[in-house]
């Protein structure tokens, strides 16, 4: 089973960035290629909500609260998924999750970011 860890998270004020990253270090480079990457966050009281994907082809999307401040993407060398979040807002704050949108495996710890002046 494919286990993927989430890291990059933190406190920043409003309008600050963040670049979060998704590593699968266990997981062989060829199965790397084949994951459909999603990154999720889940703030207090509310559901866990899709915010952005990567397919294998490199074709992204987005939810609308994030269109144009963040971008994902992907390095298959470096088994990594990333996510730079910039301009962010207080409504960002939450727990950031990675997984595979398509074939989903167990979820990791998370990485927390706080937007808070």
């Amino acid at each position: 089973q494919v286990r993927l860890v989430e890291s990059g998270g933190g406190l920043v004020q409003p309008g600050g960035s963040l670049r979060l990253s998704c590593a699968a270090p266990r997981t062989i480079t060829s199965v790397f290629w084949t994951l459909n990457i999603g990154w999720y966050r889940q703030a207090p009281g509310k559901q866990r909500e899709l915010v952005a994907t990567i397919d294998t082809s490199g074709r992204t999307n987005y939810t609308d609260s994030v269109k144009g401040r963040f971008a994902i993407s992907k390095n298959n060398s470096r088994k990594t998924v990333y996510l730079q979040m910039n301009s962010l807002k207080t409504e960002d704050t939450a727990v950031y999750y990675c997984n595979d949108f398509a074939t989903p495996t167990s979820w990791g710890r998370g990485t927390q970011v706080t937007v808070s002046s």
